[in-house]
């Protein structure tokens, strides 16, 4: 069978090896930027298993076999039990799951020393070398994160959403000009090679031994933060029997609990989290209406676009937007 992950050793590590041991599947792989922008469908009707992000489910009706028509109610209700936070239910719509969790991520705070702020006053208030993650879709995922840490679910408040994107334009202007654009690899790479000691909100990658990992910040919600991860899923060109081996094999206590750690993944399972356990027990999950990749693709560049300007109508505009595609 052919599959397809995405181009970072968290993405494609623990995959190949067990490609390696047990055969099965050709892994190809794909830019970050397209595991989050390409359209599902497009991409099933090329392969036979994919590694997925939940968002573009809206738009994949008819691609993928439901896990229903592979797997026992019995097996997947375990697995569901198994997984952190929501990474299970994220892949579930229209009353089908559509894929299962394998990797599990969500906004934390990522810095070169032990002891990180806590709450976002605490951040604010932090003197040192700081950097936001605004590249691709990840700054329209930091206002959704800030809006639930501050109090209301995203676009449901004006005065939180205004007050989210304060936060992002004073995060910004002390940010280095040359990094805030890039994607959390980016982000996390320059951080670990001597750039910016802090980020508040990125999603966290294995392999960085420099940084250490803490929980997102706290606003008087509590944490705040969006589910990242991933699910492996099934395109209707792909022999069930040979996929139904694969997805049982990804699922396994010993491959999520020890081969994806030792290659370089981050398992869903949830007995594998740890120092960030509260933050992925609590993401939020994003819509996965159709048309909401575009959404976030260009709410995410209005967002940049305005708090670089400092433009006290951002929020303003983004709402606008949010409205035009939940009407359109």
């Amino acid at each position: 069978m052919q599959g397809l992950t995405w181009d970072h050793p968290r993405g494609y590590g623990p995959l190949d090896e067990l490609a390696r041991r047990e055969g099965g599947v050709a892994w190809a792989r794909q830019p970050l930027e397209g595991f989050e922008s390409t359209p599902i469908a497009e991409l099933a009707a090329e392969y036979d298993l994919l590694v997925i992000d939940h968002p573009g489910l809206g738009d994949a009706a008819g691609s993928l076999v439901p896990m229903e028509d592979l797997l026992g109610s019995a097996e997947l209700a375990a697995w569901r039990a198994g997984t952190i936070g929501a990474s299970y239910d994220s892949y579930v719509l229209g009353g089908r799951t559509w894929a299962l969790p394998i990797d599990a991520a969500a906004q934390v705070s990522a810095a070169t020393f032990a002891d990180q702020p806590r709450t976002w006053d605490e951040v604010l208030a932090f003197d040192g070398p700081v950097t936001p993650c605004l590249g691709g879709p990840h700054a329209l995922l930091m206002f959704f994160s800030l809006c639930l840490a501050f109090g209301a679910e995203p676009f449901t408040d004006a005065e939180v959403g205004e007050r989210a994107v304060e936060v992002m334009t004073e995060l910004l202007a002390r940010a280095d000009t040359d990094l805030w654009q890039r994607n959390p690899i980016g982000i996390l790479t320059a951080m670990s090679s001597g750039g910016p000691r802090y980020c508040p909100l990125v999603y966290g990658y294995v392999g960085y031994p420099t940084l250490s990992y803490s929980d997102a910040p706290a606003g008087p919600a509590g944490i705040g933060s969006v589910l990242g991860g991933t699910g492996i899923a099934v395109s209707r060109k792909a022999d069930p029997d040979a996929a139904r081996a694969v997805v049982r094999r990804l699922i396994a206590p010993d491959v999520q609990c020890d081969l994806f750690p030792a290659h370089g993944g981050q398992p869903a399972d949830r007995r594998t989290s740890m120092s960030t356990f509260d933050t992925l027990e609590r993401a939020w999950v994003r819509p996965r209406d159709p048309g909401y990749i575009r959404f976030q693709t260009e709410g995410s560049r209005l967002l940049r676009d305005g708090v670089a300007a400092r433009d006290p109508r951002t929020h303003v505009r983004l709402f606008s937007r949010y409205q035009e595609w939940r009407h359109a």
